[in-house]
């Protein structure tokens, strides 16, 4: 499918980018756009494949633009076949304090990235959004729930055949930039204690390799207007600092500092209302698009008689892994290796 094609990928120097890129940059795709506001991060990430990947570094290309600025977008679409949509403020802190500025982004800068590949004439768009969508109760969840219907909504406006659009939705991403992981292993190194918010509380776990695979998936078997989910295990947050500090042979103590604005004790991959009509595709859920017109008669005089036995997916009633098994992810990462050898060969 990506044979001879253009993708790019908005926010594309963050972990996410990376990924796609170590996962697309030696196949045949023709041209990988980089499209995001820091140019220091993008000359770095272009140093860095130039130095490791010379051969294929050629396939890069780098566009300096915001998602909140439409102009700048349709720039970097001429001839674009495929859109990674991954630009995003991510931080729920920090979209606390400036929700306006989630908005911007997450809400209207989906919208500006959504016309502008129809407009161009992009073949198929895939946007990335998170379990903190589901029953939000934070700004950056409220944002990403947003963002989330105004790809449905435009998907029922534009022609699948024109241009296709749907959704990923998944959990915390293990070792992703400004994620707990990492920030463990600081704290480690410092020989401080590690910081936690609460142990008790859950939260779904994933590679990069794996969110990359979500997205492939959905690529290939999506359709217009669909919510793509990943099934996936989850883990207190109690047990993965524990898993950090035996992997590590650290002492440090774990301080429990209590939870932060707007976070909630699990998270939810699937809601109890939308479980009502997911498919199982095995390891994945879809969640079509409801194509129903906006004819109010219909809702007075029309239901659903039947709904799937599936109930709510949460990071509480999901498939809960062990302190051991939580290692075992953990050894899988290559961020993980690179950092305990580092750590053992100091």
């Amino acid at each position: 499918m990506f044979k001879g094609k253009t993708l790019l990928i908005t926010g594309g120097t963050g972990s996410f980018g990376n990924a796609v890129l170590n996962s697309f940059l030696e196949t045949d795709i023709r041209e990988i756009r980089i499209f995001s506001r820091d140019e220091l991060k993008q000359d770095d990430m272009r140093h860095l494949y130039q130095r490791e990947h010379p051969e294929h570094s050629r396939k890069l290309k780098f566009y300096i633009g915001d998602v909140r600025d439409p102009q700048s977008i349709g720039k970097a679409m001429y001839g674009v076949d495929y859109i990674f949509h991954a630009a995003a403020l991510k931080q729920v802190p920090s979209c606390e304090f400036f929700p306006i500025e989630a908005v911007k982004t997450n809400v209207l800068g989906t919208e500006n990235v959504l016309q502008c590949a129809v407009e161009a004439g992009v073949k198929k768009v895939i946007c990335l959004s998170t379990d903190k969508a589901a029953y939000p109760v934070n700004a950056m969840g409220a944002s990403k729930a947003m963002m989330e219907k105004v790809v449905v909504a435009k998907a029922r406006t534009v022609p699948a055949e024109e241009t296709s659009i749907c959704c990923t939705r998944y959990g915390n991403v293990l070792c992703s930039r400004g994620s707990v992981v990492p920030l463990f292993i600081s704290q480690i190194k410092e020989g401080k204690p590690l910081t936690i918010t609460e142990p008790a509380m859950t939260r779904f776990v994933m590679s990069l390799e794996e969110a990359v695979e979500l997205v492939t998936y959905a690529f290939n078997n999506a359709e217009s207007g669909d919510i793509m989910v990943q099934k996936a295990p989850a883990c207190t947050i109690g047990d993965l600092a524990q898993a950090v500090k035996e992997l590590f042979h650290a002492d440090n103590p774990i301080t429990v500092i209590g939870i932060r604005h707007g976070e909630k004790m699990y998270e939810t991959l699937l809601t109890n209302e939308e479980c009502a009509h997911a498919i199982d595709l095995g390891n994945f859920y879809r969640v079509p698009a409801d194509k129903r017109d906006l004819n109010y008669d219909k809702y007075f005089s029309q239901g659903n008689l039947e709904r799937t036995a599936l109930s709510e997916f949460n990071s509480d009633n999901t498939q809960l892994m062990n302190v051991e098994q939580v290692k075992e992810k953990l050894l899988s990462l290559a961020y993980i290796q690179n950092e305990i050898a580092e750590w053992e060969n100091r």
